[in-house]
């Protein structure tokens, strides 16, 4: 306990010697005396003690305690009315305190300097009370320290305060500034129900373990401004009445606000691997910067707009940059590496949600209200289908790239009988992704439930003036009505499976536009095999004559067919059904004679053809209009 520098105070110098230590023993002497409180006699000692009162102000800065002689001191200056310990000013800076330090119900009615003391065993201050200010600046508590209900009614301090065992704060009143800047919990940090009524401050603390600050209470401002959290941090129904900034917090593992409540408007910063706010109550506006994390909003309440937002660079604090060496390689790979993704707006009243480059791949929005009225901004990104060629019984197939609801993707999922993925693995981009409650239907969401999501989010994004954008939304939900065998009728099935199958709902001009030159490639080759005549029929005139009137009768054969196939599969003849076929596309007669067959034939391609060319016309139209 000794160092080579001197203490500021008159101090006992007991144990020094010329070679190894010149300055000896710390302990602040004992008024009338030379030593201090350790090394007086036992004469001195109990006449000192004697001579304290309930109230008196002490002086035992850089003393060492053993836990019989700090006790000897308190009984010293017990209250014989309370049965309690009651001290003035307490000065016990640098002091150490060897094996445990018993400190429960005292009342310090004056300032209590503990600054840079030492505790190597357990530190009990629980059920004390703190009138004054109180400074614990700089001590090192190396075990259990136990604040648990203890009233500081008085500015407390607590910068740059190392904790490296477990720390209890719970139900501790903080009538003033609770300063905890700098501070390291290297243990478990709890501040369980413990109430701030002025400002607290966390600024640049370092948590280690967990840090609860479950039903605390902020009724000032709160600083966690470059805050830096190794294990999970919650603040579970913790009440937030005076927090306008709540950050930057960094943490390796989660932020849990579940249940918390933020009754003005505030602004969240914070860089996690997970950010929970389910049942999250915001009385007022908020807006919630995140990096790196994924957010659960299950159930949330929004009174007011209410933004989640993913901020493009590390978050600042006095002017530097917040660092984020603690997520380097923390949790699990994420799909998109360093984007934002939230994961769950379940229960939300999305209609004061806003959403800013967000990755909603993973998101579930059943549930969920005035979905039609979210807005979703920047580049927010949705999940795909599974890419690649796959195998339907005998047919190969490959699914049109767009994106694809979370729950269309667990249903799909549950149909195709994909097994359970392993924990941890990264989804395979040519499977569906299964959902966490796979592969029980009961939770699982059925056509019907996901084309409701997709219409609703069709609407806000053409509401958006996002037409492109919706467009996916309309092939989702038109999707979904296909598979559906209970909200969707037999006949209305059908419609939707030939749409699908010829244009891909309107969507998909290459589908249109290769169903129309297959429809042209037929109409020429049965022109020219059964439509056009071989060879074209010519007009014969015939009369008679009758005295001096001549009656003359013009008629033309009927189309006919002469000649193998190798007189009808001629250059000529694919010229002239070429013709016909495209008239019939713009829906125009070529005027051409033709067959009995090839008069039909025509017809039913003046009728299909041009379906065909609007369908693709339309597709576009979906894809470029604004």
């Amino acid at each position: 306990m000794s160092s080579p520098l001197p203490p500021s105070w008159l101090h006992c110098g007991h144990g020094a010697d010329q070679a190894a230590d010149r300055v000896g023993c710390h302990g602040n002497q004992v008024p009338g005396n030379t030593e201090c409180l350790a090394h007086l006699t036992g004469t001195d000692r109990t006449a000192y003690l004697a001579s304290l009162a309930p109230g008196a102000n002490i002086d035992h800065r850089g003393t060492p305690f053993t836990p019989e002689l700090l006790e000897a001191l308190l009984n010293a200056l017990t209250d014989p009315t309370t049965g309690k310990p009651h001290v003035g000013r307490a000065g016990f800076d640098e002091a150490w305190f060897f094996s445990r330090a018993s400190f429960e119900g005292v009342r310090f009615s004056g300032f209590a300097g503990f600054s840079g003391a030492q505790f190597p065993g357990v530190a009990g201050f629980s059920g004390a009370h703190f009138s004054g200010p109180s400074g614990f600046s700089g001590a090192r508590f190396s075990k259990r320290a136990d604040f648990g209900g203890v009233q500081f009614s008085g500015p407390a301090g607590f910068g740059g305060v190392e904790f490296s065992g477990p720390a209890g704060f719970g139900g501790t009143q903080f009538s003033d500034l609770a300063g905890f800047g700098g501070a390291h919990f290297s243990g478990r940090a709890w501040f369980g129900g413990a109430q701030f009524s002025g400002p607290a401050g966390f600024n640049g603390a370092q948590f280690s373990g967990l840090a609860w600050f479950g039903k605390a209470q902020f009724s000032g401002l709160a600083g966690f401004g470059g805050a830096q959290f190794t294990g999970p941090v919650r603040f579970n129904d913790a009440l937030f009445e005076g927090v306008s900034v709540l950050g930057p917090l960094v943490s390796a593992q989660a932020v849990v606000l579940s249940r918390a409540v933020f009754a003005r408007p505030v602004t969240l910063e914070v860089a996690a691997q997970k950010v929970v706010c389910e049942r999250t109550r915001w009385e007022s506006t908020a807006t919630v910067r995140v990096r790196h994390a994924a957010v659960d909003l299950s159930h949330a309440v929004l009174t007011a707009p209410a933004a989640v937002i993913a901020h493009p660079a590390p978050f600042t604090h006095a002017d530097s940059a917040v660092s984020e060496d603690l997520l380097a390689g923390s949790g699990p790979q994420q799909r998109v590496p360093g984007r934002v993704r939230v994961v769950s707006v379940q229960g939300v009243d999305a209609a004061h949600l806003v959403l800013t480059d967000v990755d909603l791949s993973d998101c579930l929005f059943s549930g969920a209200f005035h979905l039609d009225q979210i807005r979703l901004e920047g580049r927010t990104s949705f999940a795909g289908a599974p890419t690649g060629w796959h195998r339907r019984g005998i047919r190969p197939l490959r699914f049109t790239r767009r994106r694809v609801l979370a729950e269309e993707h667990h249903w799909r999922a549950h149909i195709a009988g994909q097994p359970v993925p392993t924990a941890g693995a990264v989804p395979d981009p040519q499977l569906w992704r299964p959902g966490p409650h796979h592969p029980d239907p009961a939770r699982t969401p059925d056509p019907e439930d996901v084309a409701a999501l997709y219409r609703q989010l069709r609407k806000a994004f053409e509401d958006g003036k996002n037409e492109p954008g919706a467009a996916d939304f309309y092939y989702g939900e038109c999707e979904m009505r296909r598979h559906d065998l209970t909200g969707t009728t037999k006949g209305e099935r059908v419609l939707l499976r030939g749409y699908w199958l010829l244009s891909g709902y309107g969507l998909r001009a290459s589908r249109a536009f290769t169903w129309l030159l297959t429809a042209m490639a037929v109409t020429v080759l049965l022109l020219m095999g059964v439509g056009l005549p071989t060879p074209s029929p010519v007009p014969a005139t015939t009369g008679t004559l009758n005295g001096s009137k001549i009656s003359l009768n013009t008629t033309t054969l009927d189309p006919a067919l002469h000649g193998g196939w190798s007189k009808r599969i001629t250059w000529e003849r694919a010229e002239k059904a070429t013709r016909v076929a495209i008239n019939s596309v713009v829906f125009r007669s070529s005027g051409q004679n033709l067959t009995t067959l090839g008069t039909y034939t025509e017809m039913l391609s003046r009728l299909l053809e041009p379906t065909l060319l609007a369908l693709g016309v339309l597709a576009i139209r979906g894809r470029i209009k604004r």
